[in-house]
């Protein structure tokens, strides 16, 4: 039982150094290592029935149909992993990007395959989803940041777009906060100076967001598993293009932090730092084959 949990922390953890790589979603790791639906489900189920059961002092009843033990492991990984491993990635990104980047080009590509391979039957309905969340994350990584807005409805669609994005694959929250131009408003000025105007309306849609888009999700995956899955795969085909290795940050200046906000691509030169990093794909695509293999060893 130990030994399950802590393989659930170590996934945990993956999914935490994905939310530290621009542009990545700690849901396609999710996704990737299988434990998505469980995710999604053990979030919708902080309802009604789990807050009775607390305020009952049923604590083992509450634990078990929130799957708490589940929960905390796994955020006990990303907070590892997001505070011990954070400085070692701003070093690679520093030094050695190209590198880290196709080792992540490497690892997105082959889950699209092991990922889109869960999909039962192939129909007509299933290849337009695909190819419909493809060319959603596609569209979302050329599109141009809006302008800033307190509007307080619109603060309240931040949060819910915000939340969704960090749990769909393939989406980071705060890129999306940078397309909705209200990136250094909420993650900055609001966060700085305690402005509660401006985090109440954001918190009231990442709340809602959060647990109305795991019961759309779970349900989705009840009734429509091939479509969810083809969509969320198409996600992450469409998210290739953050990750490709040979391109240039388009950077800018949120008070001093600076944020990327789009990317310049290129056509890598045949040279030493390009055969590395194809090894290092090479790598990337047989970390998730070795993952699906030893995955299918326990099944059987």
């Amino acid at each position: 039982m130990l030994k399950q949990y802590i393989i659930i922390a170590i996934k945990g953890m993956a999914m935490g150094i994905a939310n530290v790589i621009p542009g990545v979603s700690g849901g396609t790791i999710a996704l990737i290592t299988g434990i998505f639906e469980r995710l999604i489900n053990a979030i919708k189920s902080f309802d009604i029935k789990a807050v009775k059961l607390l305020f009952k002092g049923d604590f083992k009843g509450f634990a078990q149909y929130t799957d708490l033990a589940f929960i905390v492991s796994l955020f006990i990984g990303v907070g590892v992993a997001i505070i011990g491993i954070a400085k070692l990635f701003e070093y690679l990104f520093e030094f050695y990007p190209v590198y880290l980047w196709s080792f992540f080009f490497g690892l997105i590509l082959a889950s699209i395959y092991f990922v889109g391979r869960t999909i039962e039957k192939w129909t007509l309905g299933v290849i337009i989803s695909f190819t419909i969340g493809a060319s959603l994350a596609i569209t979302m990584t050329f599109m141009t940041p809006a302008s800033q807005s307190e509007n307080p409805i619109y603060l309240v669609a931040c949060g819910v777009v915000a939340i969704c994005s960090m749990i769909l694959p393939g989406l980071s929250g705060s890129y999306v906060l940078i397309l909705m131009g209200n990136y250094q408003l909420v993650a900055i000025e609001a966060i700085s100076n305690m402005r509660f105007d401006i985090l109440i309306p954001v918190g009231i849609g990442a709340g809602i967001g959060l647990v109305a888009f795991s019961h759309l999700l779970s349900w989705l995956f009840k009734k429509f598993k091939d479509i969810t899955i083809a969509v969320l795969t198409g996600f992450i085909l469409g998210s290739l293009g953050i990750i490709w290795p040979w391109k240039n940050a388009i950077e800018q200046s949120f008070s001093g932090k600076i944020k990327v906000i789009g990317y310049d691509y290129f056509i890598p030169e045949l040279n030493n730092e390009f055969f590395i990093a194809f090894v290092i794909i090479i790598s990337g695509i047989a970390s998730i084959w070795l993952m699906e293999l030893k995955a299918g060893e326990k099944e059987g």
